[in-house]
């Protein structure tokens, strides 16, 4: 399944059905009166979380979606018929906006959450609403409305507790293979990675996190080089960011740490509330080299970059190191699950003012 991260669409509400303008006609029933009934309320459109849904291609081709019109009012004080919602399924993580104003509908980080995207029209009134003792058989009736109509944006950001940063091959795919179940494509060429890939790291029965691969980076990347730009925003719920760095690459032209700090410059480019949040350097590939010269690299990294944060050292390929940094990580990470991600916290109080939650009818 292709994985689609952003759709447009548009949403069209039913109309509301109009009222009645009837009177009584029944034998031995003179001066029956008015007996319009009203006309059915159209129906709503929301959207909804679903955690068994992982891309928003189903909107990709169909971007139009209608609710149908409610009923008209009848004689006989019969009223019209409400038409069914619809409701759109994506999944959990999605950004719903109006592109018309841009304003945040709802941040969707729950299963099962709902919101309103379009109003159904109200149904018109019959003649029997406005009888009076000075009015005993109206006429007037009113008019279904409009339902409402809205250009809606989707926008998927994974829910990851941990986030991999790092220049392609630099082992990502190989890590989240080694620490979980998840089976992302690992070969010898760069790009290997296309989209996200979710692993859960299960650290023992009760306690597990989950990590997010995305496309390695490259300089430049902020301003749309390479394919990793596209998917740093999948980044921005995360509570932690590792960045892994190959110590033994292939070409030993390459200046490692020149390549790190591209990686950070590009973050600080990109989003700022990204690159301020927690990063923990791996050096990966260890494996490849001698003790004493590994522990060379290491350093001359370490002192290069001027990093004053956690490191690890491991081999992804032979999982050596990924169990202490897998604890390491799990720590992290309850300490922070007390305390919403910056990205989430910026839509609370929007979701709080404009989320409408469904009433029982």
């Amino acid at each position: 399944m292709k994985f689609i991260d952003e759709a447009r669409i548009e949403v069209h509400a039913g109309k509301g059905g109009n009222g009645s303008a009837s009177m009584r006609r029944e034998k031995y029933v003179p001066f029956g009166g008015p007996d319009g009934g009203d006309g059915g309320r159209g129906g709503s459109i929301w959207v909804e979380a679903d955690t068994n849904i992982n891309t928003l291609i189903d909107y990709r081709f169909a971007r139009i979606f209608r609710a149908k019109n409610g009923d008209s009012g009848r004689g006989a004080d019969c009223n019209g018929r409400g038409a069914d919602d619809v409701t759109l399924r994506v999944p959990v993580g999605t950004i719903v906006r109006d592109l018309a104003t841009d304003e945040v509908i709802a941040d969707l980080t729950h299963d099962k959450q709902r919101a309103l995207l379009a109003q159904g029209g109200r149904g018109g009134l019959g003649n029997i609403n406005f009888k009076s003792s000075t009015n005993r058989a109206p006429r007037q009736f009113t008019k279904g409305e409009e339902g409402e109509f809205k250009e809606i944006h989707f926008e998927l950001k994974v829910l990851a507790d941990v986030g991999l940063l790092g220049m392609p091959n630099a082992g990502k795919s190989t890590f989240i293979r080694a620490v979980s179940a998840a089976r992302p494509k690992v070969a010898d060429y760069p790009f290997t990675t296309l989209h996200p890939n979710l692993g859960v790291v299960r650290v023992d029965d009760n306690r597990s996190f989950v990590i997010a691969d995305v496309p390695g980076l490259i300089e430049g990347a902020a301003e749309g080089a390479g394919l990793g730009h596209q998917f740093l925003k999948h980044l921005q719920r995360t509570h932690l960011l590792l960045h892994l760095v190959d110590i033994a690459p292939f070409d030993e032209g390459v200046d490692t740490v020149k390549e790190a700090k591209a990686i950070i410059n590009e973050l600080k480019k990109y989003d700022q509330s990204l690159f301020d949040k927690p990063r923990w350097l791996v050096l990966n590939k260890v494996d490849l080299l001698d003790e004493e010269e590994a522990d060379k690299r290491v350093k001359a990294i370490i002192k290069g970059l001027k990093w004053k944060g956690p490191h690890f050292t491991i081999s992804a390929m032979k999982a050596d190191g990924c169990q202490a940094l897998t604890f390491a990580i799990m720590e992290h990470v309850e300490q922070n699950r007390q305390r919403p991600v910056d990205d989430a916290e910026a839509t609370e109080a929007t979701d709080t003012k404009r989320v409408r939650t469904p009433t029982a009818e």
